[in-house]
């Protein structure tokens, strides 16, 4: 049987380290590359085209959302388990409208791991026990509704800006003019009603993204 081809993207390389040895002890996985960031992955994938990618979500760049959907974009079969330390349902959702199949906490167990890898790789879903109570609870939250409003690119600019990136460090990252940044911004702003970038900041960090 023909080994699974792993692309591993985070920006820690003990993290990397941990998944490659855990991985290749298997005889069913291999792993392919590594990258470090957004356009390293990006650019990784279309090198190696590999069947599966274990995605952080918190890399340098455009970040781990807008980096799946490129690779979506670019390969519409691409499949893509995300392992993050994010929980919170607009974390899940915004991955999983972006493309990808499964997502796992870094809390989760090697065992758990290896069996989202085994279940996307063959093209399947999954969700972690920890991330599904938190989808279920929020289903229940009107509050954490508000961002899923926002399409993952509009999310993506939002985590920039929030992060204190400058509108031509956005643009630079994410490839688009200055003025798709601001416009952007506009729109994110009328999504959610607020009238300030103060509100705006208070309304993500209420819906989980702070």
């Amino acid at each position: 049987m023909t080994a699974v081809r792993i692309l591993l993207v985070d920006d820690h390389p003990v993290v990397r380290e941990g998944y490659q040895r855990l991985l290749d002890r298997l005889p069913e996985f291999a792993v392919a590359g590594e990258a470090a960031d957004a356009a390293e992955a990006y650019k990784r994938y279309r090198e190696i085209q590999p069947d599966l990618t274990i995605m952080d979500l918190s890399i340098p760049g455009a970040g781990g959302v807008e980096a799946i959907r490129h690779i979506r974009q670019w390969d519409r079969s691409a499949r893509v388990l995300v392992v993050s330390i994010h929980t919170r349902a607009v974390f899940v959702r915004q991955a999983f409208q972006a493309g990808a199949a499964g997502y796992v906490s870094k809390s989760s167990g090697p065992a758990e791991l290896v069996q989202a890898a085994k279940e996307v790789a063959r093209g399947r879903r999954w969700i972690g026990d920890d991330i599904a109570r938190e989808l279920a609870l929020s289903s229940v939250a009107t509050e954490a509704d508000a961002l899923d409003r926002l399409s993952v690119r509009e999310f993506t600019v939002l985590r920039m800006l929030l992060a204190g990136s400058e509108v031509a460090e956005v643009a630079e990252k994410l490839c688009i003019s200055p003025k798709t940044v601001r416009n952007c911004h506009y729109a994110i702003k009328a999504k959610l009603g607020a009238r300030t970038d103060l509100d705006l900041a208070r309304t993500a960090i209420q819906a989980g993204l702070g």
